[in-house]
């Protein structure tokens, strides 16, 4: 399962239930629009909270990052509206009996953006980048479990693996990058992390630090030419200004606070001007725990947290119950959830009982716990522009108030957040946010081996049976080996605590009416944006 701050797989992981309603519960029904004849031609401006950090894929590990790649870069596979694996630069290929062998039979004909023609060179190098020890990149374990990778001819691509590797096949949606363009070179310092070159519908334009980011369509894509000319990708941290402006006309397409959605969004004059969307989306937000950090060290700790914490009202006061409980690290209602977990509900006296056992059992004039002389307090940091985390940090910090715990809370830009407090685990404790891929492998967040400069397992989680377990769960194609594997991991992180689950959100996306040709699906509404469309007479660029 590849893991990122907010996306998973080019953005496609969503299930889809769509659901348009105002705040008395009545459905929407937008003013219907005549489909019009599809024309190619006019922009797509898209507003966004985070800058990328990096556009070389397998060197970022953020949304705003994916966001644009996905639209630059191909995989050897993707999936499709329904969330099936289907060929991308693979036109097909073939697993041997066993399961260990893959030959991916490659599409030929596919141009880089330069003109450069796209060949089982590309695949090879992109392997060898990705497990290259000098890469600092978050998605090498998946590529390290490959035994031998051969290229017998410019288009075919051939792996084997020593054991069976449930989430080989889809590991394969990472972007493949050029050859041409990055052999021989430090990857690290390489223009293209500014200036992608890629495969992709899109190509790239141009990028202005902290205001937008422009790409053009690829008239040689190997699908066809997207019918949309440009995508401009407005960088807007805050997102009441973000919202003002899709209604002052200068953006086409945001994503929704639930507040906007359910009580600023249903006049006629917007639904007219506008459509939007409702889906669970595969995504969980979390408090998560510095496990470095010596207040964190006592798990009972970590329980008296989450069971002073009311999930509910965080459900209603702030996604206006536009979301569910999470109980750990998989969506409710897929195959690898376990129902059966026992996690720590609101309970304030059970809060305090388990802080008393960890020695916190005086108070000074304020009210806060106080232990070896040092009062219980802390910082939650979280990004600059996601209303829903600082508001969710706030609930958090009058019931952590009400057990004895004084919390402070620190909003930080998206780039900064990252590079130098997340990747120098220089935080105590953290709301942010994972999306979950279709494949319930957890290895790169979980994983002990998984806490170095630039992974996953940023808060510092070990835990021997859960390292057997990931590895377990990946070594086989037995569904129901795999599940007992992972059923039993959330079990673990219930009673171990290193995250605080708290919600999973819906997804609120709005895009202006004059886009036709949309089709909500379980992978959500844009799996099939290159056939998105205006109207000759609608457009405006």
């Amino acid at each position: 399962m590849k893991m990122r701050w907010g996306l998973s797989l080019l953005s496609l992981l969503f299930l889809f239930s769509l659901v348009a309603c105002d705040s008395g519960g009545k459905t929407i029904r937008p003013v219907a629009r005549k489909p019009g004849k599809p024309a190619y031609g006019d922009a797509i401006v898209v507003g966004t909270g985070g800058e990328p950090s990096n556009l070389i894929p397998i060197l970022a590990s953020d949304v705003p990052s994916h966001d644009i790649a996905g639209l630059v870069f191909n995989g050897l596979v993707r999936y499709d509206k329904n969330l099936k694996l289907e060929g991308e630069l693979a036109e097909s290929w073939d697993v041997a009996p066993d399961g260990l062998t893959i030959t991916f039979h490659l599409r030929k004909g596919v141009k880089w953006h330069d003109g450069h023609e796209f060949t089982s060179r590309d695949v090879m190098y992109t392997y060898r980048i990705t497990i290259d020890p000098k890469t600092p990149t978050a998605y090498a374990d998946a590529f390290k479990q490959v035994k031998t990778a051969e290229a017998p001819d410019p288009f075919t691509f051939r792996v084997s693996y020593a054991k069976p590797f449930a989430p080989a096949l889809e590991s394969w949606g990472m972007s493949i990058l050029p050859a041409h363009l990055l052999e021989g070179k430090d990857i690290t310092k390489s223009e293209l992390s500014r200036h992608p070159v890629g495969t992709g519908p899109y190509r790239f334009k141009e990028w202005i630090a902290g205001q937008k980011i422009i790409l053009e369509s690829n008239p040689a894509y190997y699908e066809g030419r997207p019918y949309i000319g440009r995508y401009i990708y407005r960088i807007i941290p805050d997102n009441s200004t973000m919202y003002m402006e899709l209604k002052a006309g200068t953006l086409d397409m945001m994503g929704l606070s639930p507040v906007q959605y359910s009580r600023q969004t249903n006049t006629p004059e917007f639904t007219a001007r506008f459509n939007k969307y409702r889906y669970p989306a595969f995504v969980y937000t979390y408090l998560g725990y510095n496990l470095r950090h010596p207040l964190f060290a006592d798990k009972r700790v970590r329980q008296a947290i989450s069971s002073a914490i009311n999930k509910d009202e965080i459900i209603h006061g702030v996604l206006l119950g536009m979301g569910q409980v999470a109980h750990g690290p998989y969506k409710p209602g897929t195959w690898a959830y376990n129902s059966h977990i026992r996690d720590f509900d609101y309970n304030p006296a059970l809060a305090q009982r388990l802080l008393a056992e960890a020695g916190w059992k005086e108070t000074n004039s304020d009210g806060i716990l106080v232990k070896d002389g040092k009062p219980f307090q802390f910082t939650i940091i979280t990004n600059q522009g996601n209303d829903q985390r600082l508001k969710t940090a706030q609930i958090i910090q009058r019931r952590l108030k009400n057990v004895g715990i004084d919390v402070k809370i620190r909003v930080i830009e998206w780039a900064s957040l990252l590079a130098h407090f997340i990747d120098k685990g220089n935080f105590e404790a953290l709301i942010m946010g994972w999306t979950i891929g279709q494949d319930p492998d957890i290895f790169d967040v979980w994983h002990s081996g998984k806490t170095g400069p630039k992974e996953l397992n940023f808060i510092g989680f070990k835990n021997i049976e859960v390292d057997r377990l990931l590895e377990e769960g990946r070594s086989t194609f037995d569904m129901e080996k795999r599940k007992r594997c992972y059923y039993r991991i959330q079990d673990i992180l219930a009673e171990e605590q290193p995250y605080t689950f708290l919600y999973v959100p819906d997804a609120l996306p709005v895009v202006s009416a004059r886009f036709r040709g949309i089709e909500p699906a379980p992978a959500g509404i844009t799996h099939n944006f290159i056939r998105w469309y205006v109207p000759k007479e609608e457009q405006l660029h």
